[in-house]
């Protein structure tokens, strides 16, 4: 009896892990493929890139800066801080949860980006900031994108590589501490 509980118990992992496997690698939205632009801001192109874990190479740029591996969230923000704000992220193979740095200081510069870090809530964003998300069982690498637009009760990001079938476009309330 025990043989066949663990054998059935390998099935359903087997399982389990091919599903997710064929899930986060193919794309399985027709009206879509990958490469494809979807979106973009300032000019710079947002890719379509089918499941969150496929790759399909690394981009570089004109010069060798490494953007990252095509086409994920990671490579649209670096690609767009070099195009629109000529800027090259100091660390070059980095995953999206680690633009933010815990030891950094808020309001200090993150000395392997480059850039300001703030904690979130304390100053109000802005158009062209990261939003930083940590990772979580699913997706361990976090996920890193850019704000596009911003009210007084809301902000929209800007993201690549989102999955099949979510937009490129998303909205957040604003939790900025208003003091």
């Amino acid at each position: 009896m025990k043989k066949y509980i663990v054998t059935i118990i390998l099935i359903i992992g087997f399982l389990c892990f091919s599903s997710y496997w064929a899930f986060t690698h193919v794309n399985f939205n027709p009206s879509h493929h990958v490469g494809e632009v979807i979106d973009e801001l300032n000019s710079v192109k947002v890719y379509y890139n089918g499941g969150m874990n496929n790759v399909t190479g690394r981009n570089l740029a004109p010069d060798g800066y490494n953007l990252g591996l095509k086409y994920q969230c990671v490579e649209f923000v670096k690609r767009y801080y070099y195009e629109f704000y000529h800027h090259k992220i100091l660390e070059a193979q980095v995953n999206a949860k680690n633009f933010f740095d815990m030891k950094t200081p808020s309001g200090q510069i993150n000395r392997a980006r480059g850039l300001l870090q703030f904690d979130n809530g304390t100053v109000q964003p802005q158009i062209g900031d990261l939003l930083i998300f940590k990772g979580y069982l699913l997706n361990p690498y976090g996920r890193v994108a850019i704000i596009s637009k911003v009210t007084d009760h809301n902000i929209e990001i800007i993201q690549q590589n989102p999955g099949p079938f979510t937009t490129s476009r998303v909205t957040y309330r604003n939790t900025t501490n208003q003091a």
